[in-house]
């Protein structure tokens, strides 16, 4: 029997990355970076766009995955990218994709990727830590007695087994933050976390804020991204890792403007008598 071979479709080279941002609200925030990826790839069948496919013996549509925040975690800022074998309006593409996703998994924006490599720009993530039957006044001691301390040590189960690490020098700033708390009596707390090896998340902060101070928190934690992307080291904040690519598109579509503009004279200086 001959072999099967892969839709022409798949063997199309592609002409066209888009970089997509995208949330993970309410209860979609326990779905794990496995589940995602089937239910994005779905809503890629589904919304019909012309993805590219790799090459070889299994080829598999050519999508990847920045920075994936931890199962559990809410976020307002998860990325990825799409290439795609015929070019599509970044707006279209961001309706056909949100429509054909589950409520609370949602798409915010698409853009054309510019130049340089997205991964590279995720320098730094702003977490909201919420803790239920925290007094804020008690979270600001515990905070301090955390930037106090030089390192912290904690544990976290990881695929090698147990590992201890410290927690303490990826955190760029923490503070009790002045958020509307989810529930009545609950402290909330602001951290930057830069991304590093091994990666420190939002949660090791919190046991590294446990393991100083003791807290009375009487439900788990919510833990909600709210951006990441290049480090602002003046004002340690995170800046928009797709400003880059608005500029390029922008840049892109003045020059092609400035070019049709050039090329095409107005039909008063086409029919301008020559001077004697």
């Amino acid at each position: 029997m001959a072999p099967v071979q892969a839709p022409p479709s798949q063997q199309l080279p592609a002409v066209q990355k888009l970089r997509i941002r995208f949330a993970k609200r309410g209860r979609l925030r326990f779905t794990s970076h496995r589940d995602f990826q089937r239910a994005f790839e779905r809503a890629v069948r589904r919304a019909e766009l012309p993805v590219a496919f790799s090459h070889g013996f299994s080829p598999h549509p050519k999508i990847s995955y920045a920075g994936a925040a931890p199962t559990g975690a809410a976020s307002e800022a998860e990325y990825l990218e799409i290439s795609l074998t015929h070019e599509r309006e970044p707006e279209q593409v961001r309706t056909a994709l949100d429509e054909a996703l589950p409520p609370g998994l949602d798409i915010l924006e698409v853009v054309t990727a510019g130049p340089g490599s997205l991964a590279d720009r995720l320098e730094v993530s702003e977490w909201l830590i919420a803790l239920p039957g925290v007094d804020p006044a008690a979270a600001g001691t515990a905070v301090e007695a955390f930037l106090a301390r030089e390192e912290i040590l904690v544990e976290r189960m990881t695929k090698r087994g147990l590992r201890s690490f410290d927690c303490r020098g990826a955190v760029l700033r923490l503070a009790v933050g002045s958020e509307p708390a989810p529930v009545a009596a609950c402290a909330i707390l602001q951290v930057v976390l830069r991304h590093g090896t091994p990666a420190v998340r939002p949660d090791d902060v919190l046991a590294g804020v446990l393991e100083v101070a003791t807290l009375p928190v009487t439900g788990p934690a919510l833990l909600t991204r709210l951006a990441q992307g290049p480090l602002i080291a003046a004002s340690g904040t995170v800046d928009d890792p797709l400003a880059r690519d608005r500029d390029a598109t922008q840049a892109t579509a003045a020059g092609q403007a400035d070019a049709g503009h050039q090329t095409h004279p107005a039909e008063g200086d086409a029919a301008a008598p020559t001077a004697p």
